[in-house]
């Protein structure tokens, strides 16, 4: 049978070896081809294809649950269950998603992307499941990527352990990575588990932690070999127990330039050229590269600075460091938790951490970055990659909350740079804080061209200003130059307007409301949601100062917005240079009125 030809999980069951043989090689020829058009992750789903095809063999989705932690591993689950055709709309507007997604089909579950969440989801489902009287429905919760170096990996475990009688079966993806290799005592305890080393007490021998806690141990097995991972997966249906089914793969399983290359085996890959492997030339240098050099170079002039990821060293741009100072770097695993604490532990000692994370995974750390980082007045930036809308990666990875939620934290500074040279200027100023948290954001984009302040007004910069403006535009981060278009659309309409960079928008700098005030009306334009957004504390500063200046957002709703290109669901939001004059002209229509 070929890929083409599968309706459903129904479909795999009366093939042979060799017809199911032939459809895994189909599969990731299918995978390389489609990915390579619109970019995904591929290096984790061409090494669980076999294991994916011997899950639905053996269970009967969606009566039977099967959860993907993280859900990026289930690309081959979404072509098994029938959604091939979607694929050439993969990640883009009204596209597939590229994680599980309830709305596109019965056999998604849980919508995983943030990982080390689907042993607790698995808890409380089998719990359900046996409350109801539907024991017989088996739960399967696919683990790999890392996913088990998180800390709610471990709570959950301890409570699956506990409750022998209730059988959750943790598949274990163990392919020695999330994106870099995995670190830790954890990764050294798979690698003798898949090297046949701790067993079951024997004295002398290390005990298998899993089954210390608990819970039966079947492994470990090729991951690669459908027929022994069926066979292992059955064993484990009939205990009747929680059991772990320990699945050896490789990252990038069967395209070399996948499964080769040394820094995160095509974890997740923009186009390319199928045939060669090559990548698809991209103009300019990213956000993430103009901070990753950069702070090599401050690591060069600062000793006392350290850096620290949770396992996406390269993702965030740290690679550059890590090579000149790899005694300064700290790869703590996928525990955005940890990595908190331990960078308030690092500065207690007089050291400068710098935590570079997606902005989404720091919402993790909430309550560590108030009670841990900013209680104690420590000096730790965090540096928060992918923040405002990402695009592709959809709901779970938009970057919209960091800025409401972390303009709650007491003596909590940060910056969102416009342009690449401000970065580096906003970067050397967040390590030379000493007195409590900073932090600096930006997106997932190029860094695109420079833009001069005309001077200096206290802490603002003012890029652009005509005479008698009417309207301020504050732009937070790079939608400056979006701003700088409005206001030149605006003056042909006979609108001066001024448009002023706050630079460090939390707290609302010295000098804004001043400059606010000698306007008629002032437009924050922000890549963050507009609750908790530099426009509403602007609005409540100004009251309590009593200036009647009007201020409005144009910012992102509270929502979990779609995935797709990056600019059109900002255009959509009415973040885009036209969007804004009409908004701005209509806005200023009420105000003629009541003059």
């Amino acid at each position: 049978m070929r890929l083409a030809d599968l309706t459903g999980p129904d479909d795999l069951g009366p093939l042979t070896d060799t017809e199911l043989d032939a459809l895994a090689a189909d599969i990731r020829t299918f995978l390389v081809e489609s990915v390579a058009k619109v970019g995904g992750h591929l290096g984790p789903n061409l090494g669980v294809v076999e294991l994916t095809m011997a899950l639905h063999r053996v269970f009967e989705s969606p009566k039977d649950v099967l959860l993907f932690d993280t859900g990026h591993q289930a690309y081959v689950h979404k072509l098994l269950t029938g959604r091939m055709k979607g694929f050439a709309t993969l990640r883009q507007a009204g596209g597939l998603s590229g994680y599980p997604d309830r709305g596109e089909s019965e056999h998604d579950v849980i919508e995983n992307s943030h990982a080390s969440t689907a042993l607790s989801y698995a808890d409380g489902i089998a719990k359900g499941f046996a409350l109801a009287g539907s024991a017989h429905r088996r739960v399967v919760a696919v683990v790999g990527d890392g996913s088990l170096t998180g800390g709610m990996t471990w709570e959950a475990l301890n409570n699956i352990g506990g409750a022998p009688g209730r059988p959750v079966i943790i598949v274990l993806n163990d392919n020695g990575r999330s994106y870099a290799p995995t670190t830790g005592s954890l990764a050294d305890h798979l690698r003798a588990l898949r090297e046949g080393g701790p067993g079951d007490g024997t004295p002398g021998e290390p005990a298998n932690l899993f089954e210390t806690l608990g819970i039966g141990y079947i492994g470990p097995v090729d991951g690669h070999d459908r027929p022994a991972v069926e066979a292992a997966l059955r064993e484990a249906a009939a205990a009747g127990r929680p059991v772990v089914v320990h699945c050896v793969t490789t990252k990038g399983h069967g395209y070399a330039p996948a499964a080769e290359d040394p820094h995160d085996c095509w974890h997740a890959i923009g186009t390319f050229d199928p045939a060669t492997g090559g990548p698809t030339p991209t103009a300019g240098r990213s956000w993430t590269a103009v901070f990753g050099e950069e702070l090599a170079e401050v690591g060069a002039a600062r000793p006392d600075v350290v850096a620290i990821t949770a396992a996406m060293l390269q993702p965030v741009g740290l690679e550059p460091f890590a090579r000149r100072f790899p005694d300064r770097t700290f790869d703590v695993g996928i525990s955005e938790q940890h990595a908190v604490v331990s960078a308030a532990g690092l500065a207690h000692t007089g050291l400068h951490p710098v935590v570079a994370v997606y902005s989404t995974f720091l919402n993790r750390a909430f309550d560590q970055v108030l009670m841990d980082v900013a209680l104690h007045r420590l000096p730790v930036t965090f540096v928060l990659d992918r923040a405002g809308v990402t695009g592709p990666d959809g709901a779970s990875h938009h970057g919209i909350w960091d800025a409401s939620w972390l303009s709650l934290v007491p003596g909590l500074r940060m910056a969102a740079p416009r342009d690449a040279e401000e970065l580096k200027s906003v970067l050397w100023e967040a390590v030379a804080h000493e007195d409590g948290p900073t932090v600096v954001r930006f997106p997932k984009a190029q860094a695109g061209a420079g833009i001069p302040a005309l001077r200096r007004d206290a802490a603002v910069d003012v890029l652009y200003e005509a005479p008698a403006a009417r309207v301020l535009l504050v732009p937070v981060g790079p939608v400056a130059a979006d701003c700088l278009l409005a206001a030149e659309e605006l003056a042909g309409l006979g609108i001066a307007a001024t448009v002023a960079d706050p630079r460090w928008s939390v707290p609302v700098p010295d000098g804004l409301a001043e400059l606010a005030a000698r306007h008629e009306l002032v437009v924050t334009v922000e890549d963050n949601l507009a609750g908790g957004g530099l426009g509403a504390r602007l609005t409540q500063q100004l009251a309590e100062r009593g200036t009647a200046t009007a201020v409005r957002s144009a910012a992102l709703p509270t929502a979990f917005l779609p995935h797709g290109d990056r600019a059109a669901i900002l255009r959509r939001q009415g973040i885009a240079p036209d969007a804004l004059v009409q908004r701005i002209t209509a806005w200023l229509r009420p105000q003629a009125a009541t003059r």
